[in-house]
């Protein structure tokens, strides 16, 4: 959204005199015609005085306070209209002084008190700000806030098609402290939980988490909440991300913190352990303990798979840790696991077994390195073996006889 085509002004010829009142007379189409003159009429006798930058600031702050909205004008006036506005606000108060600091944030509400029908004009006229704006203006952040709450409001967060990679790239660029950087990352993080989002209140929460000073208690809730959520979440199975967070590490004795380990390094045995010595924590952080046994049972059955990469998998072992009374109830879980995107293969019900060709590792530490290096190793030698295959049959076939025409 606040990476479209440049702004296009239409007031963008004239004298500073002729431009305000430019402006004054887009203002004072919101009012009645016979009270346009005498609105207009003060401003004109203080344009005459106008000698300085002094003066025109003191012009300029006196029609801002008129600014009541979009006013009234088509798509394009509307957009020219607040283009010049911002010409004239930052050619006289640079965008890092607190005055310009203090009348964009004035003008914001301004702007975002719009009508739902006008939303698209809206979400121009702020993008065509953020975009003038120098790429590393600390005003850049209220803006953006101003259209994320704008988008929220209207239950329209989606059309701004936040990307990651795009606030991250944000973020290095502003001047502004590593304070304001978690608080703007926790206004993403609630405005996409209020959108009924949790997925992406998530993801952004673990930028959030990452800004924050490990040991300040802001960090050590945001932690916890962290762990609540990447625990809920029914299609998250990623949590090597979060013991990579120091505010997360530094929790390490919080009861949810051995429940991380748990679904990072253990299975359906050590669940049902932690559970039973932590009575009543589950429902004390708003966690469904089915949800997690399912959970924590394709991670274990994911476990499983990626020590027979390549092989069969029999179903007695998948039921046994499991805990599976009934085999037939293996192909369910195997299904699932696969729509998962844990395991990839093929099931067999002659062989009763399943045949992993792919699985993902939980966490991806030594034990996976080496792993990984037999296989590689393997696939060289077989390779070398085809290779040499390849090599004998060309020899056999230099010294075989030329056929004879009959």
């Amino acid at each position: 959204m606040a990476s479209q085509a440049d702004s296009v002004s239409i007031f963008a010829e004239g004298t500073f005199e002729e431009q305000i009142l430019e402006l004054l007379n887009y203002v004072a189409r919101s009012r009645p015609e016979e009270e346009r003159a005498s609105f207009i009429a003060p401003f004109q006798e203080s344009l005459k005085s106008v000698e300085d930058d002094s003066s025109k600031k003191a012009v300029l702050k006196s029609v801002l306070k008129e600014v009541n909205g979009l006013g009234e004008g088509s798509e394009k006036e509307v957009e020219g209209f607040f283009n010049l506005i911002y010409a004239h606000l930052f050619s006289l108060f640079p965008s890092t002084s607190p005055e310009a600091k203090e009348l964009l944030e004035s003008l914001l509400p301004t702007i975002s008190s719009t009508p739902v029908d006008r939303l698209p004009i809206a979400y121009q006229v702020l993008s065509n700000l953020f975009n003038s704006l120098p790429r590393n203006s600390p005003l850049r952040n209220y803006v953006y806030s101003t259209i994320l709450n704008l988008a929220v409001s209207n239950d329209d967060l989606a059309s701004l098609q936040l990307s990651q990679t795009e606030v991250s790239k944000w973020l290095s660029e502003w001047d502004i402290s590593d304070d304001e950087k978690a608080a703007f990352l926790k206004y993403i993080v609630d405005a996409f939980a209020k959108a009924d989002d949790p997925a992406q209140s998530y993801q952004y929460s673990l930028q959030y988490v990452q800004k924050l000073s490990p040991s300040s208690d802001a960090a050590k809730a945001a932690a916890v909440q962290l762990i609540s959520d990447a625990l809920r979440l029914t299609d998250n199975f990623d949590f090597d991300a979060l013991f990579k967070l120091d505010a997360v590490v530094a929790i390490k004795d919080h009861e949810l913190f051995s429940l991380l380990q748990v679904f990072l390094n253990g299975g359906l045995k050590e669940f049902s352990s932690w559970q039973e010595s932590h009575p009543g924590v589950l429902e004390k952080h708003n966690l469904d303990s089915t949800q997690l046994q399912r959970k924590i049972r394709l991670l274990t059955l994911a476990s499983l798979a990626s020590q027979y990469v390549g092989q069969h998998l029999p179903y007695a072992k998948i039921a046994e840790a499991l805990q599976l009374s009934d085999v037939a109830d293996v192909e369910k879980w195997v299904i699932d696991v696969i729509r998962a995107s844990l395991v990839w293969g093929k099931l067999s019900q002659n062989t009763q077994s399943l045949l992993v060709t792919r699985a993902t590792a939980r966490s991806f530490e030594r034990e996976q390195w080496e792993v990984l290096e037999k296989r590689l190793l393997a696939w060289k030698a077989g390779l070398a073996g085809v290779l040499e295959v390849v090599a004998n049959a060309k020899r056999m076939a230099g010294h075989a006889p030329a056929a004879t025409a009959a």
